[in-house]
């Protein structure tokens, strides 16, 4: 369970703004969302190599212009 300390006379705004952040940093809007729809092993595997190699790529484009 996720809890916000609130202070005296805190803005309830600031409030839901931590919770926000809160829920991102847990990724448990994230998940809700995966779990909404079933995607194929192969293609979480295609995910994951796409996002490897994309990362790959910009630290090689890193160590080239330094």
């Amino acid at each position: 369970m996720i809890i916000i300390p609130v202070k005296e006379g805190e803005n309830i705004d600031r409030a839901l703004k931590k919770l926000k952040r809160k829920f991102e940093k847990t990724g448990v809007v994230k998940e809700l969302r995966s779990r909404q729809k079933f995607t194929k092993p192969s293609v979480k595997r295609r995910e994951v190599v796409s996002r490897a190699v994309y990362i790959q790529q910009l630290v090689q484009n890193q160590e080239n212009e330094s």
